[in-house]
C-alpha cells in the first residue's frame, strides 16, 4: 500500500492509499488543502483537528450546494426529454388548405376569357 506526503493547510500527513489512487489522493488532498489554506489566511493558526473539520465542512457545503445544482439540471433535463419524447409521440398536425377545384376552374375560365378579351382588343387596334 503506497504512502504519501500530504500538505493541508501548511501542515505535512503521512497516510497511505490504494495502488492506483494515488493521483486521486492528490486531487482530494489538494481541495482540502485550498479550504484549509482560506481558513488558515482568514482566521490565522488554529488547532490541526479544528483546521481540517471546517475545511471539511467547506467542503460539505459546496458539494451539497452541487448536488442541488445536479438536481435541478436532472430535473429539467427530465422535462425536456419528457417534452421531446411527446413532440415525437404526437407530432404537431399542421393542415394545408386545398383549393377547391370548382375554384380552381373558375380561375381558369376568368383567364381565358381575359385572354380572349386581350385578343379582341389587338385585333381591333391591328
Amino acid at each position: 500500500m503506497p504512502e504519501m506526503t500530504i500538505s493541508i493547510g501548511g501542515r505535512d500527513f503521512e497516510v497511505a492509499c490504494q495502488e492506483g489512487e494515488e493521483q486521486f489522493l492528490r486531487t482530494a488532498a489538494k481541495m482540502l488543502d485550498n479550504e484549509a489554506t482560506t481558513l488558515v489566511s482568514q482566521i490565522g493558526r488554529m488547532p490541526e483537528a479544528r483546521m481540517l473539520l471546517m475545511a471539511g465542512l467547506m467542503l460539505a457545503d459546496k458539494t451539497a450546494g452541487l448536488e442541488d445544482q445536479l438536481r435541478t439540471a436532472e430535473e429539467r433535463a427530465g422535462v425536456a426529454e419528457r417534452v421531446a419524447a411527446n413532440a415525437r409521440a404526437n407530432p404537431e398536425r399542421v393542415e394545408v388548405p386545398v383549393i377547391p377545384e370548382i375554384v380552381s376552374d373558375t380561375f381558369a375560365e376568368i383567364a381565358a376569357r381575359a385572354e380572349a378579351l386581350a385578343d379582341r382588343i389587338e385585333e381591333r387596334l391591328q
